[in-house]
Order: C-alpha cells, then structure tokens, then sequence
C-alpha cells in the first residue's frame, strides 16, 4: 500500500499511508450475500434435467459478482493516500491508475467532517483548501481521520507553533 520508496525525493519521507476504510466494503459484501442467495433459490427451482439452465444461472450470479463484488473490493485495495513531509499523493484505479500529488506547501487549510456513522466507526472525511484550480479537494472515508488532520497540520504549521524552532531557523541564515 501507499508509494513506492523509489517515487520519493531526497530527503522525502512518508509520514502516514492508508486507504479509504473498510465501511467502503459494505455495499459489496451485502450484495454478495443477496447474489448468492438469489441465485441459490434459482438453482433450487430449475427444474433437474436441465442443467444448462443451472448453468446460466451460475454464469449469471458470477458476472454479477465480479462486477458488483470484485470490481468495488480492488477500487478499494488499490487506492490509497499517503502524506509525506512534501506534499499528499492519492492514488487509485485498477487498469488506469490515477494519481495526484499536492505539495504541501499549497495548502491553505485542513478540515474534517464526521457523520454519526463515521464517528462509529472511526472515520471520516478530510477536506483539504488548496491554492489550486480545484479548491478543495474531499478524501472521504479516511480511516481516524482526526489523527491523519493532526498530522497534516503540524507538517503544515508545527514549526510557526514553537517560536523558538522558528528563531534558530531565522539566525542560520
């Protein structure tokens, strides 16, 4: 999961690395468990000498799965958002992968929002506030999301919290 060490600058490092959380996969575990329960009860009234009938089921049940089931499940494992001490990379997609890198230095603000739901569960969803064309940009069902804005905001604006840091800063120069 998360960015390949070969993928990072010199002197970059990754702080935190996760993918959207499990509760994406409730949806596809339910639908699995409602495609198998069709599709048995179907199979059980086809009548017993015609077995190509049982099979188009089970064709059937299986391209339901792969596409409602196995298709959501690898969108899931194969997304992921990683925050280096440089900037935010998303990452995401099966066949066509899909990224975008977010220095950090470019973003102006860090929110999050919890449903009751989320709260729950343990997630949420990170808004970021960025100098871009975009504006903000949503990373939704963030796994403890109030740890992962935490650790966005002291890479952001840590070194202006401890005015010290910032004077032996200032003197080297």
């Amino acid at each position: 999961m998360g960015v390949s060490p070969k993928l990072l600058g010199d002197g970059e490092h990754v702080v935190v690395s996760t993918r959207t959380h499990a509760k994406a996969l409730v949806g596809p575990v339910l639908v699995f468990i409602v495609i198998c329960a069709v599709g048995g009860f179907l199979a059980a009234l086809a009548p017993p000498d015609q077995d190509w009938l049982t099979l188009v089921i089970g064709a059937l049940a299986a391209v339901a799965i792969l596409v409602w089931v196995v298709w959501p499940f690898l969108n899931w494992f194969f997304a992921s958002y990683t925050v280096t001490n440089r900037r935010l990379i998303t990452r995401h997609g099966i066949i066509t992968r899909r990224g975008h890198d977010l220095p950090l230095r470019r973003i102006n603000d860090v929110s999050y929002e919890r449903q009751l739901l989320d709260r729950m569960l343990g997630c949420g969803t990170l808004v970021i506030s960025a100098a871009s064309e975009q504006g903000q940009i949503l990373l939704p069902d963030v796994p403890h999301v109030e740890h992962l804005h935490l650790q966005i905001t002291e890479l952001l604006f840590g070194q202006d919290l401890g005015g010290d840091g910032a004077d032996r800063d200032l003197g080297r120069r």
